[in-house]
C-alpha cells in the first residue's frame, strides 16, 4: 500500500512538471491561456512524444495507486470505496492519461491553419474529445463516492468535505474553460483542472504514507 502511494505522489509531481517543462519549447505563438495541454502533445507539436510517454506512465501508476493504495485504506467504506476507486481508475487521470498514446491531436491552434474541425479531424482529436469529457465527469463522480466512503472510514472523516468541495471546484473550473473559449482562457481553466486534480490526488497519497507509516 504504501509503495503504491509513493508511486501515486511521485506521479503526480510529475505529471504537473511535464506540461510545465513542455510549455518553454512550444514556441511564440503558443499560450498556455488560450490553448490545452492536449495541444503540446499533438502529431504536430515540437517534441509531442515527450508529453505523451510521461502522460501513459503517470496514469498507470494513478491507475495502480486507485487500486492498490487508495481502495484498500478505505476499504471500510464499503462499496462506496470500490466504487470511487475504480472510477478514479478510469476517469481522466488514470484510463484518460494511459490512453495518451491513442488522442493526438492531428494540430495544435497555435499553428498556422489549424482549425477546432482539424484538430479533431483524425482518430486521435475525436478520442482526445470524448475521453477527455468522459474521463473528467468520471473523476468528479469518483470525489463524491470517495467523500462518502471517508464519512465511513476511521480516521478519514475530516477528508470528506474537503474532497467534495474539490470536486465541485474542478466542476467549476471544467464549465468555465468552455464558457471562456471564445475569450481564450480555455488553458488556463485546463491547467486550474490538471493542478486541482493533481495536488488533491498528491494530499491523498502523503495522508495514506502518515496513516501507515511504520507498515509495510
Amino acid at each position: 500500500m504504501r509503495r503504491w502511494a509513493w508511486l501515486g505522489l511521485v506521479a503526480q509531481a510529475v505529471f504537473l512538471a511535464s506540461w510545465l517543462v513542455a510549455a518553454s519549447w512550444q514556441g511564440p505563438r503558443y499560450s498556455v491561456l488560450a490553448h490545452t495541454i492536449s495541444d503540446m502533445s499533438a502529431v504536430t507539436a515540437p517534441h509531442g512524444e515527450f508529453l505523451v510517454v510521461v502522460l501513459t506512465l503517470c496514469g498507470a501508476a494513478t491507475m495502480g495507486f486507485a487500486l492498490r493504495s487508495v481502495w484498500p485504506t478505505l476499504r471500510t467504506g464499503g462499496w462506496r470505496a470500490s466504487t470511487g476507486a475504480v472510477l478514479l481508475t478510469l476517469s481522466i487521470v488514470g484510463l484518460g492519461d494511459l490512453l495518451s498514446p491513442a488522442e493526438r491531436l492531428a494540430c495544435r491552434m497555435a499553428d498556422p491553419g489549424c482549425t477546432p474541425t482539424q484538430q479533431l479531424s483524425n482518430t486521435g482529436g475525436q478520442l482526445d474529445n470524448a475521453i477527455s469529457s468522459i474521463g473528467l465527469l468520471l473523476l468528479v463522480i469518483a470525489a463524491f463516492f470517495l467523500a462518502a466512503a471517508m464519512r465511513r472510514t476511521h480516521g478519514w472523516q475530516n477528508w470528506a468535505r474537503p474532497t467534495r468541495w474539490t470536486a465541485v471546484l474542478i466542476t467549476a473550473f471544467a464549465v468555465a474553460s468552455v464558457l471562456t473559449q471564445d475569450a481564450g482562457y480555455t488553458g488556463l481553466f485546463e491547467r486550474l483542472v490538471a493542478v486541482t486534480g493533481a495536488v488533491t490526488l498528491a494530499v491523498l497519497a502523503i495522508g495514506i504514507l502518515r496513516r501507515t507509516r511504520g507498515t509495510s
